[in-house]
């Protein structure tokens, strides 16, 4: 018996251990089964301790929503305009602010305009150009159309009719009420650009926005300007009357009038397929005294209109753009009786300049230029280029696709322009290196800067070695 006790109570050898049953078995096996998964995972792995462990949840926590709105719009305003869109993709918040910082936008859906979700959408805005939006885009529409005035998109073998832009035009009360609701949530807007809106739609937005300094109205008439004087801090003004292949509409002396009568802080006009002419172009003269620039493109205007100019005492520059005839009978007695006294810029675009009496009525009404700009111009030749001797303080001349000019031409006129600084000449093709005589090159020496390539054979500097050119303007002289 002792030695049944002692076997008993000495330890089992590993040897000799007992198997489990196939019960025990299934028994253990089950309650695993039952046991949930992070009570497995304590069983195999042990708890790491919290001082080892990084913050909790930190890379799914937005550390951004501890900053206040100020300070995250702050951050975001400092990111590149071209990057600033992506960051309004982030989440709600971050495109809320994004539209707080947009200022100028282009609408090409109306119904983002009407429903109101622009105003929401961007609350801060003070630049809205709407011509694209009041444009009825047809369905299935992969055809854009450009025009230096609009850019829309129309569907394969619809723009067929010349009036095609006219016909698909939102209706006049459509675009007036889309003007209210932009004016009653944008009160700080600055600049406007809308095509067929009335007078009522005018003054609502005048009531609303009193700060609007700048305005674009594509198809106006004479009717529409008569809410033009209610804008009493209005300083740009562009008027878009007919235009060829888009649409008809007209601006005449009575528009004019009425322009000049309601816009006496006017600093810049541009008229753009008008029809007006002297009576008109004399009484905005008159009474927009603050007006520095004119642009006249593609006008319609009538005869004797270049007469009215004599009358604007202030106005520094003057552009011509696409004019076919700049004036048939600019009445040339009147014309040189006097001219702009404050004029220092003459820009002629594309314009027909085949007319000596035109050209010189022009020329003399401009005679106190200091910078003269012709680009694409057709029909100057050396004759009607001897007509610039009218200019005597003449500084900048730019002279550019003027392929008859020759370069005895052009030399005969700026060796009178003892004031002479800057001189560029580019893709005129008569105008060779090897004409330039002595008297030029010295000319070329004295200028503060030159840029020359009438053609691509150009190589001016190769030319004139030993000519001294650039001695006195050196540091300022630009090879191209």
């Amino acid at each position: 018996m002792s030695f049944m006790g002692k076997k008993e109570s000495s330890p089992i050898s590993p040897l000799k251990k007992r198997r489990a049953s196939w019960s025990e078995l299934w028994v253990n096996h089950h309650h695993l089964l039952s046991s949930s998964p992070l009570d497995l995972a304590s069983k195999f792995h042990p708890p790491i301790a919290k001082s080892k462990t990084l913050l909790p949840d930190s890379s799914k926590t937005d550390l951004t929503l501890l900053l206040p709105d100020l300070t995250l719009l702050s951050i975001i305003e400092r990111v590149p305009k071209s990057h600033r869109k992506n960051l309004s993709l982030v989440c709600k918040r971050w495109q809320r602010l994004h539209g707080r910082l947009v200022r100028s936008v282009r609408v090409s859906d109306w119904n983002f305009l009407a429903s109101g979700r622009l105003i929401s959408r961007f609350p801060n805005l003070d630049n809205v150009d709407l011509v694209s939006g009041c444009l009825i885009s047809p369905p299935n529409s992969g055809i854009l159309v450009n025009h230096r005035l609009v850019s829309f998109t129309v569907g394969v073998g619809s723009y067929q009719s010349q009036s095609f832009f006219e016909e698909n035009l939102l209706s006049v009360e459509m675009v007036d009420r889309g003007l209210r609701t932009l004016a009653g949530g944008c009160p700080n807007l600055r600049r406007l650009v809308v095509t067929n809106t009335s007078e009522l739609g005018l003054l609502n937005v005048a009531e609303a926005c009193s700060r609007l300094q700048e305005l674009e109205l594509h198809k106006c008439c004479d009717s529409v300007l008569l809410g033009i004087g209610a804008f009493e801090n209005l300083q740009i003004l562009r008027l878009v009357g007919n235009v060829d292949g888009l649409f008809n509409s007209l601006v005449s002396d009575i528009g004019l009038m009425i322009l000049a009568q309601g816009c006496k802080r006017l600093v810049k006009l541009e008229l753009f397929g008008c029809q007006g002419g002297f009576d008109g172009v004399k009484e905005i003269a008159e009474c927009c005294q603050m007006l520095e620039e004119l642009t006249v493109c593609d006008h319609k205007m009538e005869s004797g209109w270049l007469g009215g100019l004599r009358y604007c005492e202030n106005l520094k520059t003057l552009k011509l753009v696409s004019c076919k005839k700049i004036d048939e009978d600019p009445g040339l007695g009147e014309c040189l009786s006097s001219c702009c006294p404050a004029l220092e810029r003459l820009h002629l675009e594309k314009c027909q300049l085949r007319d000596k009496n035109t050209v010189k009525a022009l020329f003399k009404m401009c005679e106190a230029a200091r910078e003269i700009v012709i680009q694409d111009c057709w029909g100057l030749d050396n004759d009607v280029f001897s007509l610039a001797m009218a200019f005597g303080r003449v500084k900048l001349l730019y002279l550019e696709g003027c392929s008859l000019l020759t370069t005895s031409g052009l030399e005969s006129v700026i060796l009178h322009w003892h004031e002479l600084e800057h001189l560029k000449v580019v893709s005129c093709k008569n105008i060779k290196d090897s004409e330039i005589s002595p008297l030029l090159s010295a000319l070329f020496s004295d200028l503060v800067e030159l840029q020359w390539r009438p053609d691509t054979r150009s190589h001016l500097c190769s030319s004139l070695t030993g000519a001294g050119i650039g001695k006195k303007g050196g540091k300022f002289f630009k090879k191209t």
